[in-house]
This record gives structure tokens, C-alpha cells and sequence, in this order.
């Protein structure tokens, strides 16, 4: 009987699954298409009215008036889209309370069923225009996303407090915009206006402007000018963190000057670094056309001798005004902030600014020569040991800020993340150290930022490029197969990051049981313990594990991210007796024992490590200068 009954099973699996009989609904018919934006004037300008005084619960309370044109339907959007994060991360959950009238009457609206940035409302006949009022209710916690409001400082980004008409290029679209403060605070933006009282009234820009000219406001508040159009405007938690001394600001003076002479001309009419101190409101390095965002710990001038910190963050978010701004990728151009942006290039876009960020940091003293040469052997390390460059090509991270919108990842150096940022830079490093090589030291990268990022001077428009203009830039400054060389380097996967451009300049990356000071600082700040080569695991404040490297020692037994260490061989853990015990064990064989909290679970676990600490850093193999060295010098 089992020969039969088998066969009539097999029979009976073999039937297509279509001749079944199941239901087959029809998919849902999706609502019309919104107009496409044209490049034509809006018919009148937007009036924009922000009240940014509810410091204590961090609303922000907005009225708007926008003129129309006709009767009917009209669709009004909330940017989705942003410039600099490359991504849909308009905060659309945090815009409430909405209300939309015509002639004092309240008018129904809809939220587009398909896009929930969209809003629909029928203009009645006879409108001038509409009167729209909501609150933007800002984070009050960072579990709920970055704060922006504190009781000593904000950070007004105009993308989230205004709804703009669909059907029009963003730049066609003018906006008259007044803001009032809380009392005696002080603001700084790209934009200018008068004051009266606590509102300052902007001049009228395109929407496109307003929206690249965010605000940094505050109670402590300290303005340095810094020549050449230049400002830095600071807001701090306390007025003790302002206490910046005359070298330090010179510092900065020497960055806008280094700037000036790489780029050779000026993409916009005046420049504001906006630099928050805090660490209530919420970190940010954002770039603009003529201002960026800059948020750094409140310890940025008043414990400048222990380190460099985020002292790269100014000279990287500068350099944007010229690359990613004034030049920016093709398929990143976008005429409004519904529609979709693509992230091919920003290998240039992103890597090439990390490139000049931590140039412009050493030529203007930001960074010493050896804090850069340490920084860059961190992330030459980093991006060597980080196993997922086998199976993704680097080419493929530049969609990473879509996939993964920055969130937690449990195995980046499997995943990879935005690599294009230092991979990219690493790339670029190397590119510089071909063209001096092949020039006889006469032309380097400088000669090629010179010329593509060449603008007009006052001119913040943009300029895009694509692929072939970068490649076609590359073979004017100096002749080689570039476009063979960055295909390879973006599309081909590897077993070791592109570190040729450090051999080049008479560099290796070593390994040595006693960690730069650069490397202690990152440390010590970010209060870590970071044994990423001394056995594959980082262990974050306190005694929990907050990174594993993908296929280390620590991933072969078995420990991941989020679980705590107890003990260490019999001893309660802690970092001075977990890296004394990796220290011990070089050269032997027998494994460091770990008492492991996994959740509920306690277990032990066998740690086989036996090449003790390891930090990175180059140790130079040639006597003269290299590209390397030469890159770092200022520029007289």
C-alpha cells in the first residue's frame, strides 16, 4: 500500500497552485497624480509667522498665509525630501493641531491617502488666500528624536515649521518669514531682517533659501567675526562655555582663510557658522549654502588642551558650501521636497568633503598634524577590518541613508553603513597621491577643487554635475584612467580598504599595545573601551557590550551587542581588569574566562584571544615628505 499512497501524494502536490480555489481581489485604484512641479513665480508671497517662546514643552506655534490664485482643489506639502540627510526624513508625526481656513471659515482637508506629506483642502471661490495654523511639537526626549528646544537654546529649521503649495519649483516660491524669541534670547541665521522686541522679520527669500537658512537661538550667546564675511555664532547651556580664548577663535579665522585660498572663490554673500555647546539639545552637523549646523559637546573651548573632539565638524560642514551645495549631484538635484532624491555620488559628495574637512582641520591648526595622522589611522583601521566590504561594494553604502535612516545596527561591520564618508575619503587620498605622483609633485587635489567647485563669486544657486564631469575634471588636472580607477574602487568588492594612497606617502598602518593619545580621547568621550582589534568587541559606558566585530574573536564566542559583562576570569568586571587580562593572555593559550548577562540568562563564555592590545596608527617608512605630508601643510 505505501507505493500507491505516495503516489497519489505526489500527485496531488504537483497541481498548480492557480487552479485552486481561492479568492483574487483586484488592487485598490490610486488616487491622481499631484501636479508636477513647474519652474514658474508663484502667484504672491507666503507670510510665515513662528512663536518659538514655549521653551518649557518645546512647541513651536506656526501661521501662515498663502495667497491662491483660483477656486479648487489645492495641495499643500510638508518638506519630505531634505537637503543633507540625503533622505525622506521630514518629521511629518510631530506637525499637529492643523487648521486651514478662507475668510475666517474653516475648511475641511484630506491627507493624501498614498503620500501622508500631502494635505488636499478645496479653495472656496473668492479666496485670496488661506490662514493655516499648526504646532510643530518637538522632542522633549531623545527617544522621541532629536531635541531641539531647551530652556537655554533652540534650533528653528524652517522645513518643519511650513507647509508649501505643490506644482512649483521650491526657488519660484517666495516667503516672508518673522520669528519671535523667547525673551533677551539672541538668534543667528543665514537670513537677514529687523528686529522689534523679541520677532525679528526676515527679508523675503525663495522657499528654497528659507529652508537652507535654519536658525541657532539662545540666552548665552556669543558672535566672533571672522573676516572675510565670515561669522561664528555661539549658544551654549551655560555662559561658562563661552569663555573662548583668542587663539582658539584664530583657529577658526585660519580655517575661513585656508578655505578661501583651496576653493579660490566664494558660493554665497556672507557665511554663519551656527555652533551649539550643549548636551541637552541634541547633536547636529548639517550643511547649508551659507550657514551650517553645527552641535558639539558644551566642553568644545573649555577643554580644548585635551583633545581635538569635534573640532573637524566645522572645516567638514564648510567645505559643503562648495561641494554639496554650490556643486551638487545631478540625481540629488530635486526642483521641490517630494521628490525622491538618489545618492549615487555621494561618495563625492560625502567623501571628498570628509576629505577636505580633515585637510582644512590640520592647515588651519584645528588639528595638529599628528591628532590628523592619528584620526586617520582610526578610520584606515576601521574600515580594514570591517568584513562586509566583501560581499557589498562601496558603491552600494550610498543608499544607506535611505535603507537604514542612521538607525542602530547590530552587525555594521558586516552590514557596513555610510562608508562612503571615510571610504570615500580614502579613496580621494589616494587619488591625490596619483596625480602628484604622476605630475612630479606639481598638482595634487587642490588643483582639481580649484577648478570643479569653481563659482561665481555671491552666486548660491547650484551647479550640478554627474559622473563624467568628475572623471572628465580628474583627466584635465592630470591624464590617467580615472574612470577605470573610481569604478573599481566603488563597485568591486575587497578584502582590505584602499590604504595605497598612505603607502604612497611613506605610510603603514601598524598596531603597537599602547593606544594614541587621539585614540584615548575618543575614549575617554565617548566613554568607551574600544578593543576592536584587541579581540573584536567595544564595550560602551559601564559594562555593557555596544559593538562586535563581525567573524572577531569575541563574535567566535558567541558575544554580541546589548549583552553585560560580569565578570572577568573570576573577577568583577571592569575595563581596567577586562584589558589587563587581554594584556596577560598575549601568547598564550589559554582563553579569558567571561561571565556574560544575557538578558534573564548568566553564562560563561571562553574568550580565545592571544595577540593582546592593539591600537592603531601609521609608522612611517620613508625619510622625505610624502603626498601625505605636503597635503597637510598650509597654504601660504
Amino acid at each position: 500500500m505505501l507505493r500507491p499512497l505516495l503516489t497519489l501524494f505526489c500527485l496531488s502536490v504537483s497541481q498548480p497552485v492557480l487552479a485552486q480555489n481561492l479568492s483574487a481581489p483586484q488592487p485598490a485604484p490610486f488616487p491622481g497624480a499631484f501636479p508636477a512641479p513647474q519652474d514658474a513665480p508663484y502667484p504672491g508671497t507666503i507670510d510665515l509667522k513662528v512663536d518659538a517662546t514655549d521653551t518649557s514643552r518645546g512647541i513651536f506655534r506656526v501661521q501662515q498665509t498663502i495667497p491662491v490664485a483660483k477656486a479648487g482643489p489645492m495641495t499643500l506639502l510638508m518638506p519630505q525630501w531634505l537637503p543633507g540627510n540625503h533622505a525622506p526624513r521630514g518629521q511629518i508625526d510631530k506637525l499637529v493641531g492643523l487648521t486651514i481656513k478662507a475668510g475666517g471659515k474653516t475648511l475641511a482637508w484630506r491627507r493624501d491617502p498614498v503620500d501622508v506629506y500631502a494635505f488636499h483642502v478645496d479653495v472656496p471661490e473668492g479666496a485670496p488666500s488661506l490662514d493655516i495654523g499648526f504646532q510643530f511639537v518637538s522632542a522633549t526626549d531623545p527617544s522621541q528624536g532629536r531635541v531641539v528646544m531647551t530652556g537655554a537654546m533652540l534650533n528653528l529649521q524652517w522645513e518643519a515649521m511650513s507647509l508649501y503649495p505643490a506644482g512649483y519649483f521650491t526657488r519660484q516660491i517666495p516667503v516672508r518669514a518673522s520669528v519671535t524669541y523667547p525673551q533677551g534670547w539672541r538668534a543667528a541665521t543665514a537670513l537677514r531682517g529687523t528686529t522689534a522686541g523679541d520677532t525679528v522679520t526676515y527679508e523675503p527669500v525663495s522657499y528654497d533659501v528659507l529652508v537652507d537658512s535654519p536658525v541657532f537661538a539662545g540666552r548665552h550667546f556669543r558672535a566672533e567675526d571672522l573676516g572675510q564675511g565670515f561669522t561664528l555664532n555661539i549658544v551654549a547651556d551655560d555662559a561658562r562655555f563661552l569663555d573662548a580664548k583668542p587663539a582658539q577663535i584664530d583657529a577658526h579665522k585660519r580655517l575661513v582663510d585656508q578655505a578661501l585660498k583651496l576653493f579660490g572663490s566664494r558660493p554665497f554673500d556672507h557665511y554663519d557658522f551656527l555652533l551649539s555647546l550643549s548636551d541637552e539639545m541634541g547633536g547636529i552637523g548639517l550643511e547649508h549654502h551659507r550657514s551650517s549646523e553645527n552641535g558639539v559637546p558644551p566642553w568644545y573651548f573649555t577643554e580644548w588642551a585635551s583633545g581635538p573632539g569635534r573640532r573637524s565638524l566645522l572645516p567638514h560642514e564648510l567645505t559643503h558650501s562648495w561641494n554639496g551645495k554650490y556643486r551638487r549631484p545631478a540625481d540629488l538635484w530635486t526642483p521641490d521636497y517630494k521628490t525622491p532624491m538618489r545618492d549615487s555620488l555621494l561618495w563625492v559628495y560625502e567623501g571628498q568633503t570628509q576629505f577636505w574637512g580633515y585637510v582644512l582641520s590640520a592647515r588651519s591648526g584645528l588639528y595638529s598634524k599628528q591628532e590628523t595622522l592619528d584620526t586617520l589611522a582610526m578610520i584606515a583601521a576601521t574600515l580594514d577590518t570591517r568584513k562586509g566590504r566583501t560581499w557589498r561594494p562601496l558603491q552600494d553604502t550610498t543608499n544607506d541613508p535611505i535603507i537604514s535612516a542612521r538607525r542602530p545596527k547590530p552587525w555594521v561591520s558586516w552590514q557596513r553603513s555610510e562608508d562612503y564618508y571615510n571610504e570615500g575619503m580614502l579613496v580621494w587620498l589616494e587619488a591625490d597621491s596619483i596625480i602628484r605622483e604622476k605630475s612630479g609633485g606639481k598638482k595634487g587635489l587642490d588643483d582639481f577643487a580649484r577648478t570643479f567647485f569653481a563659482a561665481r563669486d555671491g552666486d548660491y544657486g547650484q551647479r550640478p554635475y554627474d559622473f563624467d564631469e568628475v572623471v572628465a575634471t580628474l583627466n584635465s588636472i592630470q591624464p590617467h584612467d580615472w574612470a577605470a580607477f573610481l569604478k573599481a574602487r566603488l563597485d568591486q568588492t575587497s578584502d582590505r580598504a584602499p590604504l595605497a594612497g598612505f603607502g604612497a606617502s611613506g605610510y603603514k598602518l601598524a598596531y603597537t599595545d599602547e593606544a594614541t593619545p587621539s585614540f584615548k580621547d575618543v575614549e575617554k568621550r565617548n566613554r568607551i573601551t574600544d578593543l576592536s582589534y584587541s579581540g573584536g568587541l567595544v564595550v560602551g559606558g559601564g559594562d555593557e557590550i555596544s559593538t562586535v566585530l563581525w567573524d572577531s574573536a569575541a563574535f567566535n564566542a558567541g558575544l554580541t551587542v546589548g549583552m553585560k559583562l560580569l565578570a572577568v576570569n573570576g573577577v568583577a568586571y571592569s575595563a581596567d581588569e577586562l584589558t589587563a587580562a587581554i594584556k596577560a593572555a598575549k601568547g598564550g593559550s589559554a582563553p579569558i574566562k567571561l561571565l556574560v548577562k544575557a538578558k534573564k540568562r548568566i553564562f560563561e563564555v571562553d574568550l580565545h584571544w592571544h595577540e593582546g592590545l592593539r591600537y592603531p596608527r601609521f609608522e612611517k617608512t620613508a625619510k622625505a615628505d610624502g603626498p601625505l605630508d605636503k597635503l597637510l601643510q598650509p597654504r601660504l
